[in-house]
């Protein structure tokens, strides 16, 4: 049974799905001398925030296939350490978004309406109704910067108070914001226009200090600015400054350039509201992070897909390309096969509906099955290209919506060392489209179930060649549960593939090929795709 190390606190409901499938083990993350040690014979290691992973701990665990950050942020881990070693490397990204979203929006309010300075002068004994007067929100103008997942739901709450919401993001399509509602402007002109500004970028190169002492001359006086997202991107002595000098009318901070942050210029202020980083904090959030990255544990060490991985290429997975993974897994590991090995240059061909998604991930599914039989490594979704890279191999990837004759079907083709070309192809077919086929081999039309024992035989066209084939596999007691006869023309070259209930020895393959003379002779097993 695989075992996963548990490193911080994890929900109670993350910690019953690992405890349905795997081994449990804990440990004290925070305690290097603790955490080395646990991580010699795990398959995988669960982190929050608190437990560094670097590649000292990664070349402790010998056995680590998946290393899982409940939340977001992966500060602490060495992703590129990770990505070497074949390991894979999740988060939970969706786990806190309405959340941090909800808590933008609350921010925004309170910063709004005065409410904790009116908090804290009730409590003091005051009465001062007058000196805390706020303002709507209504026909007021609120400028996103950043209009993913969490500016994205920001802007939809905001668009319900009655706001007028304008973004800056330069990497979202005119498109995507139309549908939205959102106008996308240049950040000097949100600036100018915004009564309100929201943070909702990650800190990067290109992000840190964005909104310094230049940006903070642009705005209008009456502004109220909120960052509920990383610390750093709004220059906070250039902020401080501009309070100081009525620039800024206001500011609502839940994340700082230094956490944990417990003493800053920016507290001294009354128009200021301030949180420990609380973007996160809600039951429900925490609830999903362990449960989210549990769910990816089990994905990963059942040698599934994981959308949520971060160090694979490709991204997330749309639900109707998921199925195609295994098959095109299988049809990698086929032409690896009948090439004898990989190829100098490998071609994905996509045609049919799924050609409209983001197909880039059938790519990876293929260098998967490709390496899996030719190589001493685990070969994963992580190291794949790494693998093809060392290798040699040159990985191209075609889309064409038009297929003639399959709704969709999948094509790996390429060149083996002798010269001859390969291909293989296959579908998904059935109300459900969960029945594989492989339907074309070295230019053949075919059609059959992929199954874990396959064999391959390529040969002139002549009768008695499947006597001879049956004969002689009957009399090894290896049964054939289907088999396919492909031809282009009668005594032209000509191709049986077989499914079989068991293995087919070497000699026996070696034997076939010779009783009917056949000009290829390949064995794919298929039991551990």
């Amino acid at each position: 049974m695989p075992v996963v190390l548990v490193a911080e606190e994890l929900s109670p409901a993350g910690i019953a799905l690992l405890e349905s499938a795997f081994e449990v083990r804990y440990a004290d993350g925070a305690d290097r001398a603790k955490l080395l040690p646990a991580l010699a014979d795990v398959d995988a290691v669960i982190v929050r925030s608190a437990t560094k992973i670097d590649a000292e701990a990664i070349s402790h665990g010998r056995r680590l296939r998946v290393v899982a950050r409940a939340g977001v942020g992966l500060d602490n881990v060495d992703v590129d350490a990770a990505t070497k070693a074949g390991v894979m490397v999740v988060n939970a990204p969706a786990s806190n978004i309405v959340s941090a979203a909800e808590h933008a929006v609350a921010l925004l309010l309170a910063l709004a309406r005065n409410v904790p300075q009116a908090m804290r002068s009730l409590q003091g004994g005051q009465w001062k109704r007058s000196a805390f007067t706020g303002v709507e929100l209504q026909d007021k103008v609120v400028g996103i910067l950043g209009l993913g997942r969490i500016g994205t739901l920001v802007a939809e709450r905001l668009a319900a108070f009655g706001m007028t919401v304008i973004a800056y993001d330069p990497y979202v399509p005119t498109a995507r914001s139309t549908q939205l509602g959102v106008r996308l402007v240049t950040l000097d002109d949100l600036l100018a226009e915004a009564d309100f500004i929201s943070v909702h970028l990650p800190r990067n190169a290109e992000t840190v200090g964005l909104i310094g002492d230049r940006e903070l001359h642009l705005v209008k006086p009456e502004v109220r600015i909120v960052n509920a997202a990383r610390g750093g991107i709004v220059d906070e002595a250039a902020l401080a400054s501009a309070l100081s000098e009525g620039r800024v009318a206001g500011a609502a901070l839940d994340v700082y350039a230094t956490e944990p942050c417990t003493d800053s210029p920016l507290f001294g202020f009354d128009n200021v509201v301030v949180t420990p980083h609380l973007g996160a904090s809600t039951e429900e959030a925490q609830e999903k992070a362990g449960t989210q990255v549990a769910r990816s544990v089990k994905l990963a060490l059942a040698g599934e897909f994981v959308p949520d991985a971060v160090n694979v290429q490709g991204g997330a997975v749309a639900e109707d390309l998921r199925p195609w993974l295994p098959l095109c897994e299988k049809l990698g590991r086929i032409f690896a096969a009948l090439a004898g090995g990989a190829t100098a240059a490998v071609a994905v061909e996509v045609r049919g509906e799924i050609a409209e998604f983001d197909i880039s991930v059938l790519e990876l599914a293929a260098l998967k099955g490709l390496f899996a039989d030719v190589t001493e490594e685990g070969v994963t979704y992580v190291n794949a290209p790494l693998v093809a890279k060392e290798r040699g191999v040159e990985m191209s990837l075609s889309a064409d919506q038009a297929s003639p004759d399959w709704r969709n079907v999948l094509t790996l083709r390429g060149t083996a060392r002798d010269g001859q070309l390969v291909s293989v192809s296959g579908t998904l077919t059935g109300l459900r489209h969960a029945a594989e086929r492989i339907v074309e081999v070295n230019g053949l039309d075919a059609e059959i179930a992929p199954t874990e024992h396959m064999l391959f035989l390529g040969y002139a066209d002549r009768p008695g060649v499947v006597g001879i084939v049956g004969q002689i596999l009957g009399g090894k007691q290896i049964n054939i549960g289907g088999m396919q006869v492909c031809r282009h023309a009668q005594g032209g070259e000509a191709m049986i593939v077989l499914s079989l209930d068991s293995a087919v020895p070497p000699e026996v393959v070696t034997d076939i090929a010779s009783a009917i003379g056949a000009g290829l002779a390949r064995v794919v097993d298929l039991d551990e795709t």
